[in-house]
This record gives structure tokens, sequence and C-alpha cells, in this order.
């Protein structure tokens, strides 16, 4: 079967423990299994299914279960290994197919040194997104030579006139990572951020252009 990917940007945007650190790269390709089940008003005549049925409903899952506290996100199928034979549900007439694939993935780390672009400004920090992490949390403690400069556009102003507002592009450090999951919210990572080491502050400003 030719090989199949799912772009990032199109990934996310077609729709508490404590703190820990991992010893796995931020992405890396897994194999997993699924149990794909199609529904028997898809089946035909033969109760027969085309194997791009399954892919679709495979991806579909993915994109509904999005992350894995163990495994991190799912970025991307590469490739389908194989589609097992399909188990009737008796009562309900439901196939079942167990999908083999690879799957890239990403699972931030303590540690990492990452890009987000600033959400929203507060006297205590800064909330960031990073890819498909929405929460990403940069504390003013962990902002060494920031100031918070109140307005109707807040910004954290560093000594030498560097500035942290919204939209602007900001490099960091993670030294934290938690995994949320509450009944009333959707399967997430939180990242605790840090500007303390080198190289770490905004790297464009809210015009993307490079500081």
């Amino acid at each position: 079967m030719h090989l199949l990917r799912m772009d990032l940007e199109v990934f996310y945007k077609s729709q508490m423990r404590e703190f820990f650190e991992v010893d796995l790269n931020m992405f890396y390709e897994v194999e997993l299994l699924r149990e794909v089940a199609v529904l028997a008003e898809n089946l035909d005549r033969d109760k027969l299914v085309s194997s791009r049925f399954i892919v679709t409903r495979l991806l579909e899952g993915l994109l509904s279960e999005k992350a894995d506290e163990d495994l991190g996100y799912f970025l991307a199928v590469t490739g389908i290994k194989r589609i097992g034979k399909g188990e009737v549900v008796h009562n309900s007439g439901d196939v079942f197919f167990p999908v083999v694939f690879n799957c890239r993935m990403f699972l931030p780390r303590k540690g990492e040194i990452l890009e987000g672009v600033v959400d929203h400004v507060h006297r205590l920090g800064v909330f960031l997104r990073c890819g498909p992490v929405k929460y990403v949390f940069l504390s003013a403690r962990k902002m060494p030579n920031y100031r918070y400069v109140v307005g109707e556009k807040p910004v954290f102003l560093h000594d030498d006139l560097a500035r942290i507002e919204k939209d602007v592009v900001v490099r960091f450090e993670v030294f934290g990572v938690r995994w949320m999951r509450r009944e009333d919210i959707t399967k997430e990572f939180m990242m605790l951020a840090t500007l303390q080491g080198d190289l770490l502050g905004p790297v464009t400003g809210p015009d993307g252009l490079d500081l």
C-alpha cells in the first residue's frame, strides 16, 4: 500500500500527574496496532469494505484520540503495514479490523529547546502555543531581567529592550512536562518553560520579522 502521510497543520486544524522527565527523543516513529470499527451500514452487499475506507476510519480515530500519555501526540501515519481479517460483532453486524501502522509521534521532554508563539500575556507570565501543545506557561520568575509593563497590550520588557508580547515567537527550554486528562477537557500535555539559559528569548516580533 502506498505511503500515507498526515500534515501536522492539517492534522490539528481539522479538528494532573506530577511533572516528569522522559528519555525518548521528541520526534520518533513507532509501530502501533488499532482495532478499527466499521459499521454494518458501511459494508457492501457482500459484507466487504475497501482498505481506503478502513484507513480513513483509522485517521479519524487518531484525530479523536489526539495524544497518549506515554507516546505523545499522533503527528502522522507514515505507513500501513497490514490490515487484518475483520471480526464480526454478531449482535450488531459491525466489523472490527486490526490495523498495524507506523506513526510519527511528538513527545515533549524536559531539557529540550523549542519555540512557541505567545498567546496571552499576564503579570505572572506568558502562555505560548508550541506545535500541538496548546498550554505552555513561561513564568515571570523564569524570565531573568524582564519586567512586566501593564497597558492595553501588556508586554514583558528586557533590560536590553527586547519585548515578549502577543504573537512574538519565543525560544525557550522545557523544564517541566505534565499530562492533563480530566472529564471537562481534552487530553493534553502542558509544558513549563524557562528563559534561564543561553540564546533563549524572543526570536521574531509580532509582525514576524527576525529580531
